[in-house]
């Protein structure tokens, strides 16, 4: 039996082997201290290896690029995007790093980077760029963040360090309050806390390193500033659409008018190379075609976070008839459904959803949600199990079967669920369900 002194509500959402790593992690940290940072030459304080890095990106990436609506099934665009990032990815301070450059279906304007090298755009950033030159500055930046190994240091120094080992459960979407608190009901885990928030002089030295390379690729110096250009534009046009990029990238006057003077003096001889425009164009074409019903998921969005939930739906509704098959908009249009209780409609955008993109997992997170408050366990317990397979990793996927079992009066298979959740998480409400309910059993004592 388990006593009640080593079940004191502590949050852990990591399982032993993970806190036991990155402890081992700071405590190398200390001893070995210093290590050189391949951009600049100089000694920095870094507690972790550069294989440790590319384990976390490998164990958290596919979790934000879930909550993120998966990647993308346009093979053409992803191939597209990918083949841009890596012509760069040779000629960058870390080539040996297993780069990947991704197109998920989020429509909330923003781009981002995993310390090991995987990276992502959002379908809402692509649809504002004008050329491809402008895709590599883009890009080229987040190899800049890798390059430099921004997270990592910042990881060495306690400030993401500390957030895992609290719990790696904030999603880095743009949904508001609304999506917020569902995600908490639903025990959601993303990656957000790994998205580190830059520094102003991070921001710096990413511009710097992504025109450097870009350049180095063959890019007009000029994509860089049409990039900061078109970023300076939106913040003041519409700052909703992205204040998630500005939370994590900070921007300023002085970024855009640092990559003017550097694109017209440091590299004036790349001023008239090419952009790109009609490459970029062709590549994109089915991408725009979706662009009305992807501002209508946007606005939708927005009106999400408000709380007005009958606007977001009619927002939902127009971009399903647009683009009928949208995984994403199934996906809003279920959880603007369960956001106002409406289960039984919400399973059923959420198998739609199934049907659309039945290889991403955030759709069965979802259906096994409705399912289990319409009191239907053994089909929520299929999805939670689909789920698993498809994303390993989330603990509270592992309550949730166990709270199907209990709700199917299988008390032994859902008091195992319950204490191996126990084992990751104790704290919370569904760490107290657990435990009460193993109390309850006499499994605990």
């Amino acid at each position: 039996m388990v006593s009640d002194t080593s079940l004191q509500i502590r949050q852990n959402t990591l399982t032993r082997r993970q806190f036991l790593w990155l402890t081992s992690v700071t405590a190398a940290g200390y001893l070995v201290g210093c290590a050189t940072n391949p951009v600049t030459g100089k000694k920095q304080l870094m507690l972790m290896s550069e294989d440790q890095e590319i384990q976390i990106d490998k164990q958290y990436s596919p979790m934000q690029f879930s909550s993120d609506y998966g990647l993308v099934q346009d093979k053409g665009l992803s191939k597209y995007i990918d083949k841009t990032g890596q012509k760069m990815a040779t000629l960058t301070h870390r080539p040996k790093i297993p780069y990947s450059f991704r197109v998920v279906n989020a429509t909330y304007l923003n781009a981002y980077a995993f310390p090991g090298g995987s990276i992502a755009a959002t379908r809402g950033i692509l649809l504002a760029l004008d050329n491809e030159a402008e895709l590599a500055a883009l890009l080229g930046h987040e190899l800049g963040h890798v390059n430099a190994r921004h997270t990592a240091e910042q990881m060495s120094k306690g400030m993401v360090t500390q957030a895992v080992l609290g719990g790696v459960s904030i999603l880095a979407g743009t949904q508001g309050a609304t999506y917020g608190q569902l995600a908490s009901q639903l025990g959601s885990i993303g990656a957000g806390a790994l998205l580190a928030s830059y520094s102003r002089d991070n921001e710096r030295q990413a511009d710097a390193l992504g025109m450097e390379y870009m350049v180095k690729t063959g890019y007009g110096s000029q994509g860089m500033v049409g990039l900061m250009n078109m970023l300076q534009s939106l913040h003041k046009e519409k700052p909703n659409a992205i204040e998630l990029m500005f939370a994590t990238h900070p921007m300023s006057q002085e970024r855009y008018n640092t990559a003017v003077k550097t694109a017209q003096i440091k590299y004036k001889d790349a001023l008239n190379k090419p952009l790109y425009r009609e490459r970029y164009m062709d590549n994109t074409v089915s991408l725009r075609k979706m662009k009305p019903a992807i501002e209508e998921m946007q606005k939708g969005e927005k009106e999400m976070s408000e709380g007005k939930f009958d606007a977001a739906e009619k927002r939902y509704y127009k971009a399903l008839k647009l683009i009928p098959n949208d995984y994403t908009a199934m996906v809003q249009m279920t959880v603007c459904q369960l956001a106002q209780k409406e289960y039984a409609l919400g399973n059923q955008y959420a198998q739609m959803a199934k049907k659309a993109y039945p290889q991403e997992a955030q759709a069965y997170h979802y259906s096994g949600f409705a399912k289990i408050q319409l009191k239907k366990y053994d089909s929520a317990y299929k999805d939670f199990d689909k789920y698993e397979k498809l994303l390993p990793g989330n603990p509270n996927i592992i309550f949730s079967k166990g709270y199907c079992q209990e709700g199917m009066k299988n008390r032994k298979l859902a008091a195992e669920r319950y204490h191996r959740y126990l084992q990751q998480v104790r704290q919370g409400k569904y760490a107290q369900h657990a435990y009460n309910r193993l109390r309850e059993w006499g499994v605990y004592r």
